[in-house]
């Protein structure tokens, strides 16, 4: 019975991962971190990855690599992902279009509090150089997320490129892969080509996803294993400088406004988003 339950609990953490991802916003990367799934998944990308590219020239060293991935965490995660994902294409994405303002006060709230989660997990603690650091993350990524959006062509070497990119942030805490793929004008073609199954459009994308992630996870595995410590304070870094993005009130090329209307709703969602993330990451941090 418990391996049954366990599975179960897999299979609903990704769920929320596969969600995370569809919707601009949240990042799938700090949902793995608050449900405490980040550093299994990662680290068994990456050793997919390494097993892959070996069974080209040493068979038997390409099956020790892939022996060292948690299937029993990393599949059922996937069997909760993939649903998830195409669910909320269909349902949640247009809820989030229509309330802008107080999904992403949600947001907001539940990323601020995400910072937390990879803060804590610094083992040897913070000093003045790893608070630079993470501060230096931060303004880096502020910029990059307040970039105002491109609209490129649907060209298949650019939907190539552009999803190799975006899903990065799938491994990526703070980042969202659709907000990136908002930046680029990409975000309201690739959903409707997976709502309208526009198999070409999405071989393309899925190609570009695959090459891109696997250079991503591999490099991110090795900091993980060999330079746990500092990942983790940049990681930091990035999910406070991502907060920019999710600031509720913004001008169409991404200014910062001063708060205007649905004010005490976006407050409130803010407020719940933080208490359901503090209450996931203290449920994760029992169980490990």
């Amino acid at each position: 019975m418990a391996p049954v339950t366990t599975t179960a609990l897999h299979a609903a953490r990704g769920t929320l991962v596969g969600a995370a991802e569809v919707v601009p916003g949240i990042s799938g990367g700090t949902v793995m971190l608050i449900v405490g799934l980040y550093e299994t998944l990662i680290t068994s990308a990456g050793h997919f990855v390494g097993g892959l590219r070996l069974m080209l020239t040493d068979r038997a060293a390409g099956r020790a690599e892939l022996s060292r991935v948690r299937w029993d965490v990393v599949l059922p995660v996937l069997l909760g992902m993939v649903p998830a994902a195409l669910l909320t294409a269909r349902l949640v994405a247009p809820v989030a279009e229509r309330h802008p303002v107080p999904t992403l006060g949600l947001f907001l709230g539940m990323s601020a509090a995400a910072v937390l989660v990879p803060a804590v997990m610094v083992r040897r603690g913070w000093t003045a150089r790893r608070a630079g650091l993470a501060a230096l993350a931060a303004a880096v990524t502020a910029v990059v997320v307040g970039l105002p959006p491109q609209h490129l062509p649907t060209h298949p070497v650019l939907v190539f490129l552009a999803a190799s990119v975006a899903v990065c942030a799938l491994a990526l805490p703070g980042l969202s892969g659709s907000f990136l793929l908002l930046t680029l004008g990409l975000y309201q073609p690739t959903l409707t080509a997976l709502n309208e199954r526009d198999w070409g459009y999405l071989g393309v994308f899925l190609a570009g996803a695959v090459v891109g992630l696997a250079a991503f996870l591999r490099l991110l595995q090795r900091l993980l294993e060999h330079h746990r410590d500092i990942t983790l304070v940049v990681l930091t870094g990035v999910i406070a400088g991502a907060l920019r993005a999710l600031w509720p009130w913004q001008d169409a090329d991404r200014g910062l406004l001063a708060p205007d209307g649905q004010v005490p709703l976006t407050v409130a969602m803010a407020l719940l988003g933080a208490a359901v993330v503090l209450l996931l990451a203290a449920a994760g941090r029992r169980r490990g």
